[in-house]
């Protein structure tokens, strides 16, 4: 990056090589980080891991070195196994991944840990929302481990520059720094898996790069990556906010609440993963008449990306037995798979921390967020 370039994008990018030292020495002076620290490593010296950390030259060396085994060991520990498939891609070439959103932390995490699994000689850029970095240490650390910022929380004619600003370092990371980018589909997760792509996302990547609108998002090489979670730790959370936003007339999230799904989403259990990337969809942006109304043209992109995701999931027993306690449609299980199922549901159930559970809705909406895959699936296929 140009000095010109870095200081373009200064409130937005990920942290440059030559301001790792700082940032490293930064978070080990931090009390909340050495805690993190002593929790990971423990009995490890602190000055052991700055050292460490000192040898790491670029973000992607920190990645490898801190963050790959971190998530192995998660993994080990807290599912049966993750795996993907690549198959539809070239790996040596640079594609923005979009994808429908399930766990704040994990979704590119793990994507990054398939990636390098996959011989993949780089890992993505990770777009990541403002709101989700109240604390300065846990901005330090998203920044050092390749992420861009979403400025979410901004009056109108700001935000117009801010999308722009955005969309123009996305072309840039693409064209000029010749890496890949993560994005989700959608601002926030689809609490439901109801998963559709925002027409919103697509206008503001539109908003960089050179061309026509087309060409702007050929530029981007766009891939829709589909990820399945046998298990999501955070339904319960999910459906205790669908209850709270029904009846609490102007309910809004706490600071803490993206900090208790963070962790409960990455310490979970969360059976099998599965990344399923489609084939990138040049192609068949190229085959989209060039004089398609600009509204026409943005829906048709969003339903392809939703359709591709749809048939990219990777169904579990989960799915059809929710499906089944739904709308009475059973077939794909067994009766043991049922009887975990429900185990499992009575279990995340007894989790719900509210004054006035209203446990029919609530059983309704987790069984919905695990039905939705299956009904999206079954009609694309």
């Amino acid at each position: 990056m140009t000095p010109e370039q870095l200081h373009k994008y200064d409130s937005i990018r990920p942290f440059a090589p030559e301001e790792l030292p700082e940032v490293f020495d930064r978070l080990v002076q931090n009390e909340q980080f050495c805690q993190v620290l002593a929790y990971l490593y423990p009995g490890v010296p602190v000055e052991a891991i700055r050292q460490k950390m000192h040898q790491c030259k670029t973000n992607l060396e920190f990645q490898k070195a801190f963050c790959y085994e971190f998530l192995k060991n998660l993994l080990a520990k807290a599912s049966l196994g993750c795996d993907a498939d690549f198959s539809n891609l070239d790996l040596r070439n640079r594609y923005t991944f979009i994808s429908n959103h399930r766990d704040i932390v994990l979704d590119s995490a793990l994507l990054h840990v398939m990636l390098f699994d996959a011989g993949c000689d780089t890992t993505t850029e990770i777009a990541i929302g403002d709101n989700l970095l109240k604390l300065p240490w846990v901005k330090d650390i998203v920044r050092l481990n390749k992420s861009f910022i979403v400025q979410r929380s901004l009056p109108m004619r700001q935000m117009l520059a801010a999308s722009k600003l955005l969309a123009e370092y996305m072309h840039f990371v693409i064209a000029e720094k010749n890496d890949n980018v993560w994005i989700a589909q959608r601002e926030g997760r689809a609490k439901d898996s109801n998963d559709r792509t925002a027409e919103a996302i697509l206008k503001m990547m539109t908003m960089g790069g050179e061309g026509s609108i087309k060409e702007r998002l050929l530029s981007l090489h766009l891939v829709p990556l589909a990820i399945s979670y046998e298990y999501d730790p955070c339904d319960f959370l999910k459906a205790q906010e669908f209850q709270l936003r029904r009846d609490v007339a102007d309910w809004k999230k706490g600071p803490m609440d993206d900090v208790v799904s963070m962790q409960t989403g990455i310490m979970g259990y969360k059976g099998h993963i599965h990344y399923h990337a489609a084939p990138c969809i040049d192609e068949w942006l190229r085959a989209l008449p060039d004089d398609m109304p600009k509204t026409e043209f943005y829906t048709a992109v969003a339903e392809h990306l939703d359709h591709e995701i749809w048939r990219g999931y990777r169904l579990y027993p989960s799915n059809f037995v929710a499906l089944d306690l739904l709308r009475g449609t059973a077939e794909h299980y067994t009766a043991e798979n049922r009887q975990r199922f429900e185990a499992y549901l009575d279990a995340q159930l007894k989790k719900v921390q509210l004054p006035n559970p209203d446990w029919a809705f609530l059983r309704e909406r987790i069984l919905t967020m695990y039905a939705n895959p299956a009904i999206n699936q079954l009609s694309v296929i």
